[in-house]
């Protein structure tokens, strides 16, 4: 509580009351707390907190929708409360106008200006500047040893062909990064991105994930739009990455997962 009253009075110029866990926090400690006035904070602890304020502020540049960065104090980021609902129709449309609105906003190459991290997972961002390098570089073949070496040689192998699977030069379009269904806090009929780990990169990465962990409604697709011809054949190539995450971070309980996507891969 000491460090959370320190922040609060840093940044908000007041101090905290009350503070409760909040759900999640696999990878940092997130917490809502309560200032003498009533109002409301998240106050959420990593490594990488100001890297996150950064990208949530480019979300909303972006003009999607993310909770507002209220401030830094050392390694606690100090974020708008929201109030968490259950998921609407009219919800999951605002996600998939939300979405698109993130991804017309493009850059020039592949990747972004800093790195990032899942816990012990690194998350290389160095552009690159074609796309299938991109994605068996930075993403595919990152994990070395921590995979079983039979797992490893089917990744490389599918690696190897990406340049066949994958297009060249999509669009470089901004991604939340790490966009399963725990990422989206829906709030009444809007839609908020929350702990993005975001870069530039074919905009069926964050479609593909979305589909991963969760079943998004009919009206998410709707407002979203259109797909690129072979968007299906590409998504368990796209889905490898974070189910290779898993199995890193979580263990072996992930394992199936990792060969589902790999056999859906065709590798």
């Amino acid at each position: 509580m000491g460090r959370l009253n320190a922040a609060a009075r840093a940044v908000l110029g007041e101090a905290a009351v009350r503070c409760a866990p909040m759900n999640g926090g696999d990878l940092s400690d997130v917490v809502l707390i309560t200032l003498a006035s009533g109002q409301r904070a998240v106050a959420k602890t990593g490594p990488f907190v100001a890297r996150e304020a950064r990208m949530l502020q480019t979300i909303r540049d972006a003009g999607a929708p993310a909770p507002a960065v209220l401030g830094l104090h050392g390694d606690i980021l100090l974020l708008e409360a929201l109030d968490e609902m259950a998921p609407t129709s009219a919800g999951w449309a605002a996600l998939g106008r939300g979405l698109r609105q993130l991804h017309a906003t493009t850059g020039a190459s592949y990747g972004w200006a800093e790195d990032y991290g899942f816990g012990s997972v690194p998350v290389i961002n160095t552009p690159t500047p074609d796309w299938p390098g991109f994605w068996a570089k930075r993403r595919l073949l990152v994990f070395g040893d921590r995979l079983p070496a039979d797992l490893a040689r089917r990744v490389e192998a599918l690696a190897a062909r990406l340049p066949e699977l994958l297009p060249h030069a999509p669009q470089p379009a901004l991604l939340h990064g790490d966009l399963w269904t725990g990422n989206a806090l829906f709030s009444g009929d809007t839609a908020f991105l929350i702990d993005p780990a975001c870069y530039f990169g074919d905009p069926e990465v964050d479609l593909a994930m979305l589909e991963l962990f969760g079943n998004p409604s009919p009206a998410f697709a709707d407002a979203y739009g259109p797909l690129a011809p072979g968007a299906n054949a590409r998504r368990p190539i796209y889905q490898l990455w974070p189910a290779l995450v898993h199995f890193s971070l979580f263990g072996a309980g992930y394992r199936g997962l990792v060969e589902r996507c790999l056999v859906a891969a065709g590798a």
